[in-house]
């Protein structure tokens, strides 16, 4: 808690005390320091929250700031989801029985004043208004395991390049599997032809921490791959598309969440950075590829996805067939990704099995 401010409001009576009835108290509360407050807009940054009601509005991000806003009682919550910094606050409120609401940043930024100040405490004021535009916060259980498996699968591409740079120092081999990792690993490099060179020495412990760290890095793959597998339900509408298998299915829920926020294809196409960029000059119209402005991990599954397993998929596999002479190479598996999202929109969106058209 850091400001304090103490709003006096006229009335009847002259001026009243903070902790008295206030001329908005029908808005607010009866008594602004022992009854329930109705709604709270927050703007939330990594260190503060800026609250739009109280006497204090500026609390900390962190256990004691969320306790001091829970004195206040609120019935309802509205906030901006500012990535990490949103979550927990907004599951520790709901765990604590307030409902929290939240606010698209697309949908605050229309809202927002061109004139006059910009302010925090302007923020808060704009959130506690525009609970009929906002969501209820759900908590999703994939984000975070997806997040991780992200996380480590970056981490395993950065090791494996950096071991083939270091064995490539040392040996005109630099093929990376399983049985060698493991020796290499061990410090065994008795059937390694290695050159021997100065900084021979050094290189081959570089190699065996990479090794072993690699090997690690794999094995918490698999094991994060099983706990995102076992999130997705045997059942779920997803898995009926052909080429979408569990880990795909927990990726792509993980990192939507809820697909009801994408009323349209478009907007979900867009979401995953593959909504073609046309330029329009007078009756000249140009090109220019996709705009990969949203999701880079969607993106890059949906292409992978579209170029491996289009020939299971019937409407994948017509489209091909369609466009294959007019689109060549990475255009075509381009928009196979981009009908691959439009039809994973579709059978998520509408709840419906797939069915091939």
């Amino acid at each position: 808690m850091v400001e304090t401010l103490c709003e006096a409001k006229s009335s009847e009576c002259g001026v009243t005390n903070p902790y008295r009835r206030t001329e908005h108290c029908g808005k607010i509360h009866r008594y602004r320091c022992d009854k329930e407050v109705g709604v709270i807009g927050i703007d939330i940054s990594k260190d503060y929250l800026i609250t739009s009601r109280g006497r204090e509005r500026k609390y900390k991000n962190n256990l004691k700031g969320y306790e001091e806003i829970l004195e206040m009682k609120p019935c309802i919550i509205v906030l901006e989801p500012t990535g990490v910094y949103a979550i927990r606050p907004s599951q520790y409120f709901k765990e604590k029985g307030v409902k929290v609401l939240q606010v698209s940043p697309n949908v605050l930024s229309r809202e927002k004043e061109f004139r006059g100040k910009k302010t925090d405490f302007y923020d808060a004021e704009k959130l506690e208004n525009m609970v009929d535009k906002a969501k209820e916060y759900e908590y999703n259980p994939l984000r975070e395991l997806v997040t991780l498996y992200f996380f480590l699968k970056d981490i395993e591409v950065k090791y494996e390049n950096r071991l083939k740079r270091a064995l490539f120092l040392v040996s005109d081999n630099d093929k990376i599997n399983k049985e060698r990792l493991e020796k290499l690993a061990n410090g065994d490099f008795t059937q390694e032809e290695l050159y021997q060179l100065e900084y021979t020495p050094i290189v081959l412990e570089e190699i065996r921490v990479l090794a072993k760290t690699l090997l690690e890095t794999r094995e918490r793959l698999r094991e994060v791959r099983r706990m995102i597998e076992e999130q997705v339900p045997d059942n779920h509408v997803l898995l009926t598309i052909p080429g979408i298998g569990k880990l795909a299915a927990g990726v792509i829920i993980g990192v939507v969440g809820d697909i009801r926020r994408f009323p349209k294809p478009e907007s979900f196409v867009a979401y995953c950075g593959l909504d073609p960029v046309v330029e329009r000059s007078g009756r000249g119209v140009v090109s220019r590829g996709i705009s990969k402005r949203g999701n880079k991990y969607l993106r890059s599954l949906f292409y992978f996805l579209a170029e491996v397993n289009y020939s299971r998929n019937p409407t994948l596999l017509k489209f091909y067939e369609s466009h294959r002479d007019r689109l060549q190479g990475k255009k075509l598996y381009t928009a196979l990704a981009r009908k691959l999202a439009r039809i994973v929109w579709s059978v998520w969106y509408n709840n419906k099995p797939y069915e091939p058209k």
